[in-house]
């Protein structure tokens, strides 16, 4: 099944084009642990998940590029046509002469509604060019205003024009220094949005990726394309095919429904967190060796400490015990700083992944009650190696990760909100003051549900 890209306003639009280099100098790789036939079966299931082909034999990739000013868009059309490999479609960008100014309410009350038609016709177009639809990927921030408030909007507009299809937003969490003064604002109004029409919010936190560029990248200068690699490399990790236990032999066709399933066992819990080891420069791969047993040990305990890279691991976090002394999963003997699980993926690639032994994941402890292990756990796996890593390991998690960024941001908008600060900036606009009451709400039912696992 195909997989349609939206890449929305500037961050989404960068990103997007990062992640299909990603997977597209993946493909070209050779990997000769791997046979000549499994080679070519992951080609082609990556191309069928996210490349058509025109009669000029380059890959196209399945995508919707949306922005409110031009730049980024012919810079991105551009950069992509000319690498060779693959390009975007000339005809599925949608730009205008004017952005939506860091303001939430002027991307989704302005710029949505009136651009709606032409940016669904191209969806739409799109949609129809893949022999079955699997569902859309959505990329965009949540601090500004085209990507965040016309992302909220293209969302809420593919749901109701394409009900049973599966949509899952990438977000982009802002640094917690601050990108704009109104930030807590705008992404407190995009988060209950898109809460409302996605089926799962999958996260990525700037500070944490630019804390890998940082510590395990070695870079000096970081840019924002070396953060938008870092993310792509993740992401290109989880939707690269895979063997699930229910695909057999063959690559898996669907992979956004097979993450729901996997990941999304309840509508109130839809935040997805990403971890992916080993993560270091390409020039240092080569005097590296990784070893299976090694890789989950760490991926199991940056899950349970909730750390988000492989070096600082808290060691001394560890699962409650089960017994009759924890009566529930509200009881106040959870150790501290335990990151309770709803349900965990993790996708193994390269050499040996048939040896591994994943039944560390597989205890109850790390879950909340209402799940069983076998439930709440699932493997997927594949003997060609990802990039070039010989072997990699990437966690994808519904837990309580997000918890306290996500109180931080709901608390330093509703401090903003209290003394109306910068309200009008939003009500000029034609959102108002219960338009912001009613994502509080929506919000803090959120954390509640996510801290009484």
């Amino acid at each position: 099944m195909s997989i349609v890209t939206v890449q929305l306003g500037q961050c989404g639009n960068q990103i997007g084009h990062e992640v299909f280099n990603a997977i597209c100098s993946d493909v070209r790789g050779t990997h000769g642990l791997c046979s000549k036939k499994e080679n070519e079966s992951y080609h082609d299931a990556c191309k069928e998940r996210f490349f058509s082909e025109e009669e000029s034999e380059v890959p196209v990739a399945r995508a919707v590029l949306v922005d409110m000013e031009p730049k980024v868009i012919s810079q991105t059309l551009s950069i992509a046509a000319r690498s060779g490999y693959w390009k975007y479609d000339d005809g599925s960008h949608f730009c205008q002469k004017q952005g939506s100014g860091n303001n939430w309410a002027n991307g989704y009350s302005v710029h949505g509604p009136r651009h709606k038609e032409v940016i669904m016709n191209l969806v739409q177009k799109e949609a129809e060019k893949c022999d079955r639809l699997g569902g859309f990927f959505t990329i965009m921030s949540m601090a500004g205003g085209t990507g965040s408030g016309l992302g909220a909007f293209v969302t809420q507009c593919l749901r109701d024009a394409f009900p049973t299809s599966f949509i899952l937003n990438h977000v982009i969490w802002p640094y917690s220094t601050g990108e704009v003064i109104v930030q807590n604002y705008n992404s407190v109004l995009t988060l209950s949005h898109l809460y409302q029409s996605s089926d799962a919010l999958l996260v990525h936190e700037n500070d944490v990726i630019h804390k890998i560029c940082a510590q395990l990248m070695n870079i000096k200068q970081i840019s924002f394309r070396d953060v938008n690699q870092v993310i792509a490399h993740q992401l290109g990790s989880v939707f690269q095919p895979t063997y699930t236990a229910e695909s057999g032999l063959h690559y898996s066709r669907n992979p956004l429904g097979d993450l729901m399933e996997t990941l999304v066992p309840h509508p109130e819990f839809k935040m997805l967190g990403l971890r992916n080891i080993p993560q270091m420069p390409e020039n240092s791969l080569a005097y590296s060796t990784f070893s299976w047993p090694g890789l989950i040990k760490h991926l199991r305990q940056m899950l349970i400490a909730n750390a988000k890279m492989e070096e600082g691991i808290d060691w001394q976090v560890r699962p409650p015990r089960l017994g009759s002394s924890i009566p529930s999963s509200h009881s106040t003997n959870k150790p501290p700083h335990f990151n309770t699980s709803i349900a965990n993926l993790v996708i193994l690639r390269g050499k040996d992944t048939h040896s591994a032994d994943l039944g560390s994941f597989r205890d109850p402890s790390l879950y909340t009650s209402w799940l069983s292990p076998q439930d709440a756990f699932k493997a997927w796996k594949t003997p060609r190696a990802f990039n070039k890593y010989e072997k990699s390991a990437t966690l994808v998690s519904n837990s309580q990760f997000l918890l306290k960024p996500l109180d931080n941001v709901v608390g330093k908008a509703w401090n903003m909100f209290a003394s109306k600060a910068y309200i009008h900036q939003y009500t000029k606009f034609g959102i108002e003051e219960e338009d912001f009451l009613d994502s509080f709400t929506a919000l803090e039912q959120v954390i509640s549900s996510y801290t009484i696992l």
